[in-house]
């Protein structure tokens, strides 16, 4: 079975709190099979379009043998375990977004974008996108590929049912603040019994954390979660269980798909790249859903970058193909191939991402992830924020699910957090 996108996210931060890049050798060799005429490329299922990647091996034919190759398994785990080793080292390397942070700290150990020209294509991006890959010192490690703009999904004739609003522009208008989402929870909840608004706690958690411009560990390496912006988002998750308009149902399971299939779960949070999860996942529900803004602004969840690794014998060759496979037209193409939403904002007036889409009743999907992903706000990514904000959402996961008592949870959490801060070297 092929994982979600969803999946596969939560698999790369997984992975991504137990390591570190710390490891990675300064040395520089030239990997194996890669030459001046031979390039090779290495990105993960879904990171990018397979259209673009036959469209760039055709153009560059002439002058260089394009080689993409797709890395199953632990893809972050891998590229590190191949860096270190000095030898098969990729010329461009696919960097998840989610992980983008914990390569920033060995910046060496890739090409400087700005050496090679990027800064006259900064324009073109996201401004939020563009300075997740670069590092502390201004050294530009990842060109953006996608980003996951998340906004409101829900099925319409349930709201009407509930006496909702329930045109997208209505939704957007009326539902704009967290507490009248929740009003609207428990009012769906009351007109159509056992309907819940969320599957979980956690999905209100991680989306008001990521709404706003600080994380877990600032720039100076000091721990801030247990600050106010993350207690609101806390006290916002545990709101929203009090209220009863979450359900005990675990995303994915047998039993969350069919209440989304009965409408039992009409609503949900979700980035760009959940359109493919419901089609894939919901396909009984084809023509239900619509899509609105999420309440007070966007967050963003998922996006990549490509980079060049210092063992690249050609990195001027290796930016033309990576700034052509990456500009609005490719990044149109890719939305379409593998859901990837553009970080180029010129894409999203493109006849691509015009298309009205039956699955949410004829409606242009990209009139509400186009805005939202230019209303994100820029927040310091730091290497330790996986490590320290995972106990977080371990812990209100367990408010959730298992009815822990809200304020053990935040103290536990805290206890775990100052114990990896000092192990980590963060202050705490």
């Amino acid at each position: 079975m092929r994982l979600s996108r969803r999946g596969l996210l939560r698999a790369g931060l997984a992975t991504g709190a137990a390591t570190a890049l710390g490891g990675l050798a300064s040395g520089c060799a030239v990997p194996t099979g890669s030459t001046g005429r031979n390039m090779v490329l290495w990105y993960w299922d879904g990171g990018l379009g397979d259209t673009v990647l036959k469209k760039a091996k055709a153009r560059y034919d002439s002058t260089v043998d394009l080689q993409a190759i797709k890395i199953g398994g632990y893809y972050r785990s891998k590229l590190i375990t191949t860096m270190t080793g000095n030898a098969h080292v990729p010329d461009i390397a696919g960097l998840k977004g989610e992980d983008m942070a914990s390569y920033l700290p060995n910046a060496d150990q890739f090409v400087d974008l700005r050496t090679l020209g990027a800064e006259k294509y900064r324009s073109r991006y996201l401004a939020w996108k563009w300075e997740q890959g670069i590092a502390d010192d201004g050294s530009m490690v990842g060109f953006p590929i996608d980003c996951g703009p998340v906004a409101l999904f829900y099925q319409y004739q349930v709201f009407r049912k509930a006496g909702l609003p329930y045109e997208p522009a209505d939704v957007s208008e009326e539902l704009d603040t967290w507490e009248k989402y929740f009003a609207a929870g428990e009012q769906l909840r009351k007109r159509i019994p056992g309907t819940y608004l969320l599957t979980d706690v956690n999905s209100v958690f991680e989306n008001a954390v990521q709404q706003d411009s600080k994380r877990y560990v600032d720039k100076d390496r000091h721990f801030i979660g247990d600050q106010a912006h993350v207690r609101r988002a806390w006290s916002l998750a545990v709101e929203a269980k009090r209220r009863g308009i979450v359900s005990n149902l675990v995303t994915g399971t047998p039993d969350q798909i069919s209440a989304v299939d009965d409408g039992k779960l009409p609503s949900q949070l979700g980035a760009s790249w959940a359109t493919y999860d419901i089609k894939n996942g919901n396909p009984k529900t084809k023509g239900k859903w619509r899509i609105a803004d999420m309440p007070v602004r966007p967050s963003n969840n998922g996006g990549s970058f490509l980079s060049i690794t210092k063992e690249c014998r050609e990195p001027e060759q290796a930016f033309e193909i990576i700034t052509w496979m990456l500009d609005a037209a490719n990044q149109a193409s890719g939305y379409v191939d593998a859901g990837l939403f553009p970080s180029t904002p010129a894409s999203y007036g493109l006849r691509q991402l015009r298309e009205p889409d039956p699955f949410f009743g004829g409606q242009v999907t990209t009139d509400v992830f186009g805005p939202a992903a230019q209303k994100i706000a820029v927040a310091y990514n730091s290497p330790y924020d996986v490590a320290l904000g995972q106990p977080i959402k371990d812990e209100i996961k367990n408010v959730g699910v298992l009815g822990k008592d809200p304020d053990q949870a935040w103290s536990d959490a805290m206890s775990k957090c100052r114990r990896i801060a000092k192990h980590l070297g963060v202050s705490y």
